[in-house]
């Protein structure tokens, strides 16, 4: 009789589901974090990793072109913050990565936004601007570049409307040294730069909202971001290669 019970007992042990220390199903958790992690949009990172060689290629070229030392410097600086950008964010959205590695490249690729736009001004202020004018506008974007870099790795859980109004504001600094840019490079100069950060802006309000989210399997709202960025950087360049002569 005594080991008839204890029979019964081992088979309610062994029928009875294996629990977690919260009393739930083990496994439970695990398989609602990834029900609830949704999946990439399949174009996730392709701009950015096609946007890598052509904007490194581009921008060779337009060191090439230019005449003076001084702004071949200021482009070789705005070269490796593109390809900071670009490569950096197509690695990171392209790739699939622990939770470590994941959150490393995600700071990276926050703080990389701030350091490309102050390395996009470098070249238009090396090239049109002179003397207080010049050294002002560099200590403004540069100063807020270090500010962005170190908020996005302090604060990664800031409010996306924060942080990518900073970004925002931060592109549109330059705003007051445009009749200066127009007289020294001439209308296009300005025309360019204003429609880059038309496309940029777009594409930040954009991400700032999650909407519009046309495709969440193939192309949502991140990827119009990031298409925004392309666009604007295109325009960007254009810029300072007429700024360059």
């Amino acid at each position: 009789m005594r080991s008839q019970r204890q029979g019964s007992a081992a088979r309610r042990r062994t029928a009875r589901p294996s629990t977690d220390g919260a009393g739930h199903p083990a496994g439970a958790e695990r398989s609602d974090t990834a029900a609830a992690t949704p999946a990439k949009p399949k174009m996730r990172g392709w701009l950015h990793a096609g946007m890598t060689p052509l904007i490194f290629l581009a921008i060779l070229a337009l060191i090439v072109h230019t005449a003076s030392w001084s702004g071949r410097l200021a482009e070789a600086i705005y070269l490796v913050t593109a390809l900071m950008l670009f490569g950096n964010s197509a690695i990171y959205h392209r790739g699939h990565w622990s939770p470590r590695i994941s959150g490393m490249l995600r700071r990276f690729d926050h703080s990389n936004i701030a350091i490309f736009i102050a390395g996009t001004y470098t070249p238009l202020a090396v090239l049109m601007l002179h003397g207080a004018s010049r050294v002002t506008l560099l200590c403004i974007v540069w100063a807020c570049a270090a500010v962005e870099v170190a908020c996005r790795n302090l604060w990664m859980g800031a409010p996306r409307i924060l942080y990518t109004g900073l970004y925002i504001a931060m592109g549109w600094a330059a705003v007051f040294w445009i009749p200066q840019f127009w007289r020294a490079g001439g209308p296009g100069v300005v025309i360019w730069l204003i429609a880059g950060g038309l496309c940029y802006t777009v594409g930040a309000v954009v991400y700032a909202f999650k909407w519009p989210n046309p495709s969440p399997r193939w192309f949502g709202f991140h990827e119009i971001f990031h298409a925004g960025t392309v666009v604007g950087a295109a325009c960007h360049l254009v810029s300072i290669w007429l700024a360059a002569g």
